[in-house]
């Protein structure tokens, strides 16, 4: 019966000091199946896929892998078993090309035979259907191309059981269409795919089981079609929750920033952002949507004060609507825009760069954002620290205490932090780029209610995502970016996946803007 089975993973057991990661947890893998694995951040997915990669070392439990009991100390061990871990930060060397990516490392390569790695590679593509240029630069790479040769460097090693951490999250519906095409044909040729995701449309329609961790302890499995999102989030959550995205009419919507002719380059002068137009109102959520890397970054930094534009650039804040007095936000820095009575709260793409400090309590983290308001020379920390508390509360984050340094937290327990702050300082501009990465969707959809009572309360927000599905049920209005331009402003209500996934990658000519 074991040998049906490409992995068994019996009582595994893992802890992290007081904590304790993994507790006794069962998973198996069949011959030839897609396995989506979930649970709410924390719950230990990544950690026990760490364990089955090489990367952690469990503390007690048993691995057998095609019905042998193995013991795998190290990635090295991992691929020896056939084993490989496609993480959603990528392994690559932006300098080399996709074939010195793929020969990196292998024992007794000092020398790349392009023309023997160019004819595997040609191999491995015609039998799944990718698409790799052995010669091409990684940094010439789409982020979509990159996952690629990711995946291609490990089934290039011997890989027949492949872990895909996240694979589609920063991928458009085009691109996932086209990776769960070339995962299905894996799957047919007899390898044995294990999926991290938090996408439940995503495992609904890729994978062939799921199994359900909660807390580090193993929930059960089930067939996915069998399955449905309410009840596979029953499992993960162990309650009953309500999956639906409120999104109400925006009421008297007022202007509140004025982007206008808003170009940004970088050191190396290419162009990140170009000429950008657009109005963003107070009580609705402007949805941003564009492939990794084509000006949303850019977009949200400049409006905060943290990107050098090109002359001409203007972004004008208007506190009391379109006739009232207007401040340019161009030209001025964080403090100085907080000190021209401008509530403009952030949550950045980069955590722990420019979010948190990774080495500070989260108490310390809350007073940040509050310390130039102070009125006398000692620190005030008692409001920091009544915030903490309520937001450790309402979004569960899960830490020993708030006097505990953020960096010891996990990714999604970081995020909530950062997003509780921000909202707790009452502005009246929020931004957030990718609010929901690296979250469970039961923490998500309180993230969602939350930038929907703020757009109650008259806050203009801005939400730049990467989920589709969510953009066109949250948003109002979307803004598509291509390229570093706006492509077209869609109605949220109107708008198609499709429509938008096309946007993404069809670079509009100048004047085609919709509207």
């Amino acid at each position: 019966m074991a040998e049906e089975f490409a992995v068994r993973m019996v009582d595994i057991t893992k802890t992290f000091g007081h904590v304790k990661a993994n507790d006794k947890v069962y998973l198996e893998l069949r011959k030839g199946e897609i396995l989506s694995l979930l649970g709410e951040n924390g719950s230990g997915k990544t950690t026990l896929m760490n364990m089955l990669s090489g990367i952690y070392f469990p503390d007690s439990g048993h691995i057998y892998v095609h019905g042998k009991e193995v013991v795998i100390a190290s990635p090295h061990d991992a691929y020896a078993l056939g084993i490989g871990m496609v993480h959603q930060h990528f392994k690559l060397v932006d300098v080399l090309t996709a074939a010195e990516n793929i020969e990196l490392g292998l024992p007794g390569k000092t020398m790349v035979d392009r023309k023997a790695v160019a004819a595997k590679v040609r191999q491995i593509c015609d039998r799944y259907g990718f698409s790799v240029d052995p010669d091409k630069k990684v940094y010439d790479m789409s982020v979509s191309e990159k996952q690629t040769l990711e995946i291609v460097k490990t089934l290039y090693r011997g890989a027949n059981i492949l872990i895909l951490d996240e694979p589609t999250a920063v991928l458009t519906p085009q691109e996932t269409e086209k990776l769960f095409a070339v995962m299905r044909n894996m799957r047919d040729d007899g390898k044995s795919i294990i999926i991290i995701t938090h996408k439940l449309n995503e495992v609904l329609a890729i994978s062939d089981r799921v199994t359900i961790l909660r807390k580090g302890e193993y929930i059960g499995d089930m067939d996915t079609a069998k399955a449905d999102a309410r009840s596979l989030t029953d499992m993960m959550v162990g309650r009953t929750v309500t999956l639906n995205i409120r999104r109400d009419t925006p009421v008297d919507p007022e202007r509140r920033l004025e982007i206008r002719n808003l170009t940004v380059r970088d050191a190396e002068g290419v162009t990140r952002l170009d000429d950008i137009t657009m109005d963003v109102y107070a009580g609705e959520i402007l949805g941003v949507a564009g492939i990794s890397g084509c000006g949303q970054k850019e977009l949200l930094e400049s409006i905060a004060g943290l990107q050098n534009t090109v002359s001409g650039s203007s972004v004008k804040y208007r506190p009391t609507g379109p006739d009232g007095p207007a401040e340019e936000l161009i030209g001025q820095n964080p403090r100085t825009i907080a000190e021209k009575g401008v509530r403009l709260a952030f949550v950045p793409e980069d955590r722990l760069g420019m979010g948190l400090v990774a080495n500070m309590t989260l108490v310390d983290n809350m007073m940040l954002k509050e310390y130039r308001a102070g009125k006398s020379p000692l620190v005030e920390r008692k409001h920091p620290h009544d915030m903490a508390r309520q937001i450790v509360r309402e979004l569960e984050v899960v830490t020993p205490s708030i006097e505990t340094p953020v960096r010891k937290l996990s990714g999604g327990n970081v995020q909530k932090v950062l997003v509780g702050r921000e909202i707790a300082m009452e502005p009246t501009v929020l931004m957030s780029a990718y609010a929901v990465r690296g979250l469970d969707i039961n923490t998500s959809y309180t993230i969602y209610r939350l930038l929907n009572e703020q757009k109650r309360r008259g806050v203009a927000v801005i939400y730049v995502g990467e989920d589709l599905d969510v953009l066109l049920q949250l948003c109002d209005r979307i803004a598509v970016l291509c390229g570093g331009r706006l492509n077209a402003i869609l109605d949220g209500r109107k708008a198609t996946k499709e429509e938008v996934g096309y946007l993404m990658t069809s670079l509009r000519k100048k004047g085609e803007v919709g509207a």
